[in-house]
């Protein structure tokens, strides 16, 4: 895909949303770090409702920590993989109290560091609390970059580093959200709903399907 339609893609996207930010319900980065961590295999409406329960009693590494695996078991039990997500939690409050002064690091190599936090937790945390262009490729923004043409990559990795070179760098901060919110209610994995896409005249989806 050519930079001229790259450009168009994402021009697109700012119209129709010039303001995107994630669907997860937070207040602090801290509380951002949480939602991600319980959001693996999870959806964010389920984490919203989990952490509705949980930040008015516990929202930061001390709370947490007072409150107890029991306790925040009882939180988020609702979220599948609940019991490995709040020993990773607690654990990752603990480093976060002895190491950061309670706060949430702003660089990638600390923030993999933490119990539970990959590079795609660490990707989201860097764009969404700390204004870094980053791309948290998860499983959207992967099926639609190799869908409509803005990448060609077998591997998550792959894609990360693509998009990183094939978005405009006006449009890298907030490319992870639209891509995310594009995959997740117009490019479906299964029957994407083209006829109401605003990319369908740039999409390389929409032109192999044409031909």
């Amino acid at each position: 895909m050519n930079s001229t339609k790259r450009h168009a893609i994402f021009a697109c996207l700012k119209l129709a949303n010039p303001h995107p930010t994630t669907e997860l319900e937070y207040h602090s980065p801290f509380e951002l770090l949480v939602a991600v961590i319980l959001s693996a295999q999870a959806t964010d409406k389920s984490v919203n409702l989990a952490t509705r329960k949980l930040f008015p009693q516990a929202n930061t590494p001390e709370k947490i920590i007072a409150l107890g695996e029991t306790g925040l078991i009882e939180c988020i039990k609702s979220i599948g993989l609940y019991k490995t997500k709040a020993k990773n939690i607690l654990a990752t409050c603990q480093l976060l109290m002895q190491h950061h002064d309670s706060e949430v690091p702003r660089t990638r190599e600390q923030l993999e560091k933490l119990p539970g936090v990959g590079r795609k937790t660490a990707n989201v945390i860097l764009n969404t609390a700390f204004g870094e262009p980053t791309i948290a490729v998860d499983t959207h923004i992967f099926r639609i970059a190799n869908r409509i043409g803005l990448a060609d990559a077998k591997t998550v990795d792959g894609v990360e580093q693509q998009l990183l070179k094939a978005i405009p760098s006006q449009f890298k901060l907030d490319a992870h959200h639209w891509l995310i919110l594009h995959g997740r209610y117009i490019c479906i994995a299964r029957k994407p709903k083209c006829t109401e896409c605003l990319l369908r005249d740039l999409c390389l989806f929409q032109e192999k399907n044409l031909s």
